[in-house]
């Protein structure tokens, strides 16, 4: 296990790299500020969203930014495949919205089958080089690449959220398809889950760490991660190679220090 930590005094992103990314869950609370990361660092942006009108003023205006306007659930593979065809990067911030509806009602794979309908669209485009996939998703779910420990309590209430709580299960499913199906190896995708613990509201990045692994119990003793800290480590692991490097293939664990 390593540890990595983002020093308080340097927050701007450090680009080496100019491409075109495609962002989903662009219109929820970390998508923005990803969005905003990456267009202040000088690179362009594709979203897809289902309500433009609900989008800030600026971002309409704004030249770096490209809309389409569509529900991410309803785009067929070949719809895909041409939206990200000049797209190097692609971004998912997807999640179910907080409510009874949101957490319970359809679809309940949002994210696993948003992930796995981008892959395919990737695969049948086969672009000569890779492209990076960046998911958001949490520290309550363990890569079980490496083995990493659980205790019997975390187990029991593990089970518990995937009984009861989709969007638990498919956060756990998105990232599955990633690690079991697209592989370390793949010609043509190469990926990076991200996992926040619980996810706080900032106003200004600050000092953050990252972990191969999480450093203390998602359940019973949770860290803080800002949303806005997110969005940065996800903006610099599409901009900066020497980041993507070192990350790409596992899941690190981001905390607020």
């Amino acid at each position: 296990m390593f540890t990595i930590l983002v020093p308080i005094c340097f927050f701007q992103i450090k680009t080496d790299l100019f491409m075109n990314t495609l962002v989903m869950g662009a219109s929820g609370e970390t998508g923005r500020l990803l969005v905003d990361q990456l267009v202040n660092a000088g690179q362009k942006v594709k979203i897809i969203v289902r309500s433009p009108d609900k989008l800030p003023e600026n971002w309409i205006r704004n030249n770096m930014i490209t809309v389409v306007h569509a529900g991410i659930a309803k785009i067929k593979i070949n719809e895909m495949a041409e939206l990200i065809r000049d797209c190097q990067a692609v971004a998912c911030c997807l999640g179910h919205n907080l409510t009874i509806k949101g957490i319970f009602g359809p679809p309940r794979k949002l994210v696993t089958n948003a992930v796995q309908l981008t892959c395919k669209a990737i695969l049948q485009n086969a672009p000569e080089k890779p492209v990076k996939f960046v998911l958001m998703n949490t520290a309550g779910n363990r890569n079980r690449d490496l083995n990493e420990s659980e205790s019997t309590g975390e187990k029991i209430v593990s089970l518990l959220l995937r009984l009861i709580l989709p969007p638990h299960l498919d956060n756990e499913k998105a990232a599955d398809y990633l690690r079991v199906k697209v592989g370390k190896n793949n010609p043509v995708i190469e990926w990076t889950a991200v996992r926040p613990d619980n996810l706080i509201n900032e106003k200004e990045v600050s000092g953050y760490s990252l972990h191969i692994s999480p450093t203390r119990s998602p359940i019973f003793n949770p860290g803080e991660t800002s949303r806005i800290n997110v969005g940065h480590f996800m903006a610099n692991l599409i901009t900066n190679q020497n980041i993507w490097n070192k990350w790409k293939g596992n899941m690190p664990v981001i905390y607020n220090t």
